[in-house]
């Protein structure tokens, strides 16, 4: 499981070190796709095939399944560590995530998350993120 959150800069060729306490749960390769809310999802290759069969699952007739799909599907690649711990992040998800300089990675459960510093702040600082209304709305999911 991934937790924590860490600070880390993407250094002028595109690469981040990938935290040490995540690098043995990623495994040698790992799949770097498009995320909401302007970051980027990093699955183990075991997490991200439980994924792919709910997204291949979804109604071929459903325009916004299809939409679902492609979204994740276009932005994913596989990916590997470096001897000194560190990914290579294509451009296309670097300019999806709008990732320059700072920023960090999380751990969210079967998932670790890349966010610029910039967007985390800003995703943090949005009024609507009320921890304690999404609380009370989880309850009705039964968390």
């Amino acid at each position: 499981m991934f937790i924590g959150e860490y600070q880390h800069t993407v250094d002028n060729k595109g690469r981040v070190i990938m935290p040490s306490k995540f690098r043995d749960e990623l495994g040698p390769s790992f799949i770097m796709t498009k995320g909401l809310d302007n970051c980027l999802f990093v699955y183990p290759l075991e997490e991200w095939n439980i994924f792919e069969k709910k997204l291949r699952a979804l109604p071929l007739t459903n325009r916004d399944a299809r939409a679902f799909v492609r979204f994740f599907f276009a932005g994913a690649t596989e990916c590997n560590l470096d001897k000194q711990g560190r990914v290579l992040i294509p451009m296309n998800l670097r300019e999806h995530a709008k990732l320059s300089k700072d920023s960090i990675i999380i751990g969210v459960g079967a998932r670790v998350e890349l966010w610029s510093r910039e967007e985390w702040d800003v995703y943090n600082d949005d009024d609507s993120l009320s921890y304690d209304n999404i609380a009370e709305r989880m309850a009705e999911l039964g968390i």
